[in-house]
């Protein structure tokens, strides 16, 4: 499915953290409705049994009431993604998935929509994830290698169409009923018009324990580039059946994903290490081609190129066509629900987090200021409870309190100190429901002023609701269990 998030240690504290992109839209389950004619979807497609779930969409099992074909049928809530303006990436799916035709890329046989909910009809991939088959232990060598034949043959083809898909990972590529392997989920890629003027993608996404060094370094990076090294990742994956990047802190991971520092099991022969080694390049510029995969020895044993012809009915990306789908009331969202979204703390995806850390090192989350015009503090309490706080603080000490959109508290002395009126911003950052960053910090005012009410009157009356200071040098803790 489309959103996974992952147990991590951040400085010692054991959170959950989204992968995907900061989409953290609450969960609601919908079921079919009565424009849905019961459990048939538009007098086409019988309804079946639940395939999986997201945070804002269901996949059902379908089938084609005129064929009898089996179908999967992801349904998503459209009142919410127009809500967190994610229908612009709804429409690129579709624009990709029409124009990725290939044997071995999930295919989109039909969009619909109606004003509540928008359908995706896709194949059925009856063998479900490959992950569960590396769950159960690595696989065979020949094995391994047929897959991995079959998603470079794929990405091959993206590629030669302008997408990256830029989320490759086990999870993402399913088996249809004969063992074919099928790139689904393409809801990160990216087209080559979504390149700025450097030629180069700059949205940091994907899976951390997939995602290639320059990625990370959010300094813009080479679409095809980044799938290669995920493809070097997922191949390594398959044959060893661990990941070659792994640490329960993310940020020693990514530390070890920027330097490629892992290592090849024995049973890995040295032909397989030679290619592996050139796909885990961490350098994009000498990182090996597709077209060199293709043309690598242990790659070609047992190549059918027959097998992976390309289907070439579409050959250009169609925004217009994904556009036709949603012509019913895309701006019908009222503005209060849509001004009650805007009130919500800022939420911070994996890639946030790192780049709160300058240089990947983690002490500088709780760097010391020496101007002392700004700290941090964690708190394990919601969003909810840690405002309710603050408020009651600020009405204790006598400041005025302006809340603004995002999280962030303003507030305020009413009279003019020796640099005018004293102001202090306070913003919540979420990684989870239950683990917040704060931010304090003197917008405006005497830094001595806001250094005395910091100590003397915020810190204290905060310690029953902060889990550690910036400046008590807490990270090393454990969470309590």
């Amino acid at each position: 499915m489309c959103f996974n998030s992952v147990n991590s240690s951040y400085g010692g504290f054991e959170i959950q953290l989204p992968l995907r992109l900061c989409l953290s839209i609450p969960y609601e389950d919908f079921s079919l409705t009565m424009e849905n004619k019961g459990s048939v979807l538009m007098e086409r497609y019988d309804f079946g049994r639940l395939l999986g779930q997201g945070n804002f969409a269901k996949v059902y099992y379908g089938r084609n009431l005129k064929t009898g074909q089996s179908v999967a049928i992801k349904v998503i809530d459209k009142e919410k993604v127009l809500k967190v303006g994610l229908m612009d990436q709804i429409k690129r799916e579709i624009s990709v998935m029409r124009v990725v035709k290939h044997p071995n890329v999930l295919q989109l046989y039909e969009v619909m929509a109606t004003k509540n909910k928008i359908y995706f009809v896709i194949e059925y991939a009856k063998g479900g994830e490959i992950f569960n088959k590396v769950a159960k232990g690595r696989l065979k060598e020949d094995v391994a290698r047929k897959y991995f034949q079959q998603l470079i043959s794929a990405v091959d083809l993206c590629h030669s169409r302008g997408v990256y898909h830029r989320d490759l990972k086990p999870e993402n590529l399913l088996l249809d009923e004969n063992g074919g392997l099928k790139v689904s989920d393409f809801g990160l890629s990216a087209a080559a018009e979504s390149k700025r003027q450097d030629g180069l993608l700059h949205t940091s996404c994907g899976t951390p324990a997939y995602v290639a060094p320059e990625v990370i370094y959010r300094k813009g990076y080479d679409g095809a580039k980044a799938d290669i090294w995920s493809c070097g990742v997922v191949l390594f994956v398959l044959l060893a059946g661990y990941l070659p990047f792994h640490d329960i802190n993310l940020i020693l991971m990514y530390q070890k994903i920027s330097k490629a520092e892992y290592k090849f099991p024995n049973w890995f022969s040295p032909e397989m290490c030679r290619l592996l080694s050139r796909m885990l390049d961490p350098n994009p510029r000498t990182r090996i081609s597709i077209t060199k995969i293709m043309e690598n020895s242990w790659f070609r044993k047992g190549f059918n190129t027959d097998a992976v012809k390309t289907k070439d009915e579409v050959t250009e990306l169609d925004p217009l066509a994904a556009d036709a789908t949603f012509d019913f009331c895309e701006n019908d969202i009222a503005p209060a629900e849509a001004r009650k979204e805007s009130s919500q703390p800022t939420i911070l995806n994996a890639f946030d987090i790192i780049s709160l850390s300058s240089g990947f090192d983690l002490s500088g989350l709780f760097a010391k200021d020496n101007q002392k015009k700004e700290t941090k503090f964690i708190s394990m309490h919601s969003a909810s409870t840690i405002t309710s706080k603050l408020e009651d603080i600020a009405r204790l000490l006598k400041l005025k309190i302006k809340k603004k959109d995002g999280g962030l508290l303003k507030l305020e002395r009413s009279e003019k100190g020796r640099k005018g009126a004293l102001s202090i911003d306070t913003e919540i950052f979420e990684f989870t429901p239950s683990f917040h960053l704060v931010e304090v910090k003197s917008s405006s005012g005497d830094t001595l002023e806001y250094q005395r009410i910091l100590e003397n009157g915020i810190r204290p009356a905060l310690k029953d609701i902060v889990w550690a200071w910036q400046d008590e040098q807490q990270q090393q803790h454990v969470l309590p269990s």
